[in-house]
């Protein structure tokens, strides 16, 4: 079975083959996504009327399936992956405020594991960046030097990252917040305590 590159359809990544049975596993709403693919569109390129659709058993791969340590995506693989325009955004605006470069690591952590987008300015960590399917987990980390002023901040903030800081709990000294970023209010607080944590380290 001759396999072709991986594409999105409907946030699936799926896999054309040169296989012309269709799957008997399909996930549901699989059939709506092949009828699409017949009709010719695949990431914006027709595909071959033999094509057919394989997924990873029944369901879309996930970010390690899809990126697993031997293979190492780049930005533009991984904002693909993510999506939202919210990714870029942040990039964007991390890269011209703090005038700062990506660096893409592998974590084995057990929590958030898997490739992921790392900012730092001289040794102090700014944040880190987790890609999801449609979104991504940005970890900001309030200290106790920043936490008078980012509980102020706060007030001013969804009630989503309101609660999020609630409910994470202190460790070595700070509070490791994993913000998932699915629409701008949120990107704006991720923003807020950025800044935050960054004005508080240049005043050290």
């Amino acid at each position: 079975m001759a396999l072709i590159r991986p594409g999105r359809i409907n946030g699936f990544i799926l896999y054309v083959t040169d296989q012309q049975n269709l799957p008997s596993n399909f996930i549901k709403g699989g059939r709506k996504l092949w009828r699409a693919i017949m009709r010719g569109f695949h990431q914006g390129r027709r595909c071959p009327a033999s094509s057919s659709v394989r997924m990873k058993g029944r369901y879309a791969m996930t970010w390690m399936e899809a990126y697993p340590a031997h293979r190492q995506p780049d930005m533009e693989q991984i904002g693909r992956y993510i999506a939202s325009p919210c990714w870029q955004q942040l990039l964007a605006w991390l890269e011209d405020t703090f005038h700062i470069s990506p660096r893409i690591e592998y974590s084995r952590c057990s929590m958030q594991g898997g490739w992921n987008v790392k900012y730092k300015k001289g040794s102090r960590a700014v944040c880190t960046l987790y890609p999801e399917e449609g979104y991504f987990i940005c970890m900001v980390s309030v200290g106790a030097k920043e936490a008078p002023e980012a509980e102020l901040a706060l007030n001013g903030c969804t009630a989503y990252v309101r609660q999020l800081y609630q409910d994470t709990a202190p460790f070595n000294g700070g509070r490791w917040m994993m913000i998932e970023v699915r629409d701008g209010d949120v990107l704006e607080d991720v923003k807020e305590l950025i800044g935050i944590r960054m004005r508080k380290k240049r005043s050290v």
